[in-house]
């Protein structure tokens, strides 16, 4: 069991918004992810999601078996220099979608402004490129819009389609549907244009009680005005139209929550959820895009989806743990040489993935078990986990004579663990690049 090392007073954070209190669900996931997809299987949640900023090299996948204890690891496909074409532009990997259909998982991802599919006998993989090196949708299929966010769907029969499409500049989406053969890579018949009113990009299908549910984008994720809307059909193919001109989904500032969007809908017991990414706090416009993924009930009645009342407190899916686990230990404090008030130190030890200790330039992060005892195991989880951080951990009793256990060097994923082993009071991380922290527990010995 992991000991949560308690807070320092909230009133050091900067920001006065729900989305930055102690023990806050939302986000899911620890660390900076966009456009996921969810998977739930063999009784383990995995998560498909973008490297913020823009993308990376690689996607993201991270794993869970609670919906709160998440650990990352990094497909070896689709990457940037695998996936590529002459059709393909600078951007990177981003916005997967994956589906299960005739016995396997099938990912349609984003590489660069084109759509590529691999699959793989399990949702965590091995994936391989399914395409025989070539894009499934090239680049240039239709000059003037961007490739991208492709999503499958597949209907209560075994058919499986396929919706995708952007717009230039943040304007002007089109959503492109297709049937899909059984291959799952080959186009049963021409694509056709479905896009319904305020659709710019991420098209998401699902069905309920014979009526089909597209799902979508509107607005610029680099604002406060992205939002999710919806359009309902009778057929997988359409024609769609907006039951109501609102969104189901949008920016709630008083709650922290700024340009919810691209999005994917799951069935967990008899509950529908939204699994969506919003802006990371504290929003600052105009600079990165640096967005969080949190999960909230969807409700669907009839024809119409009620407006989703965006949480930080995040949504009961069955079967999933309430928080993280926590010892009744004595309480104890988290300290660093250098914070800003956004993210201080007390924030790597909140149980809240919106909140982390930050630091520019060389700094350290003291947790004071209040006593000494015996401790196994130092878990940290960096800010950018795909990304490699250099630090160090020494152990003291007095905060005057310190005694390394791990030298500085460069750690990526998340968790990191660090072996302790040993009975300390205080454990010392080191930074000494500078960097972010969002969660740091030690393990205890139960004696």
């Amino acid at each position: 069991m992991m000991l949560m090392l308690p807070l320092l007073a909230a009133a050091s954070v900067a920001a006065d918004t729900p989305a930055l209190g102690p023990g806050a669900r939302n986000p899911i996931l620890p660390g900076y992810f966009a456009d996921p997809s969810i998977v739930h299987a063999e009784g383990e949640w995995f998560v498909y999601a973008t490297v913020d900023p823009w993308g990376g090299d690689t996607l993201a996948l991270w794993r869970s078996r609670d919906l709160r204890d998440w650990t990352l690891t990094t497909p070896a496909w689709p990457t940037k220099r695998a996936a590529t074409s002459p059709t393909s532009n600078d951007s990177r990997v981003w916005a997967p979608s994956v589906v299960r259909a005739h016995g396997r998982y099938w990912m349609y991802v984003s590489v660069g402004s084109e759509i590529w599919v691999g699959s793989a006998p399990h949702p965590g993989g091995p994936w391989r490129d399914a395409t025989r090196g070539r894009p499934l949708i090239p680049g240039n299929f239709r000059p003037g819009y961007h490739m991208i966010d492709a999503e499958a769907f597949v209907d209560d029969d075994g058919q499986a389609y396929l919706y995708w499409g952007s717009g230039l500049n943040w304007v002007n989406g089109r959503c492109f549907a297709v049937r899909l053969k059984p291959d799952m890579v080959s186009f049963d018949g021409a694509p056709i244009d479905v896009t319904p009113a305020h659709y710019f990009e991420a098209p998401f299908m699902f069905k309920r009680d014979g009526v089909y549910f597209l799902t979508y984008s509107w607005g610029n994720t680099t604002t406060d005005s992205y939002q999710v809307r919806y359009a309902v059909g009778s057929s997988p193919l359409g024609p769609f139209h907006e039951p109501e001109d609102r969104p189901i989904l949008a920016t709630d500032r008083a709650r922290g929550i700024v340009s919810p969007g691209h999005h994917a809908v799951f069935r967990a017991g008899d509950e529908d959820f939204i699994l969506y990414h919003r802006q990371s706090l504290p929003y600052a416009p105009g600079g990165d895009v640096r967005r969080q993924v949190a999960v909230d009930r969807l409700v669907v009645r009839g024809d119409r989806i009620d407006p989703v009342a965006a949480s930080n407190q995040g949504a009961d899916v069955p079967g999933t743990a309430a928080r993280r686990a926590r010892t009744a230990i004595t309480p104890a404090a988290i300290t660093a040489s250098r914070a800003d008030p956004a993210h201080a130190a007390a924030l790597a030890g909140d149980d809240n993935h919106a909140t982390s200790w930050r630091s520019t330039r060389a700094g350290t992060l003291v947790l004071d078990l209040g006593r000494r005892q015996r401790v196994t195991r130092l878990v940290l989880r960096p800010g950018a986990p795909t990304v490699p951080t250099r630090l160090g951990v020494d152990v003291s009793d007095d905060a005057v004579t310190w005694r390394p256990i791990a030298p500085v060097r460069a750690v990526s994923g998340s968790p990191v663990t660090i072996v302790v082993d040993r009975a300390v009071r205080l454990l010392r991380v080191t930074l000494p690049d500078g960097g972010e922290i969002i969660e740091a527990d030690a393990e205890p010995v139960h004696e």
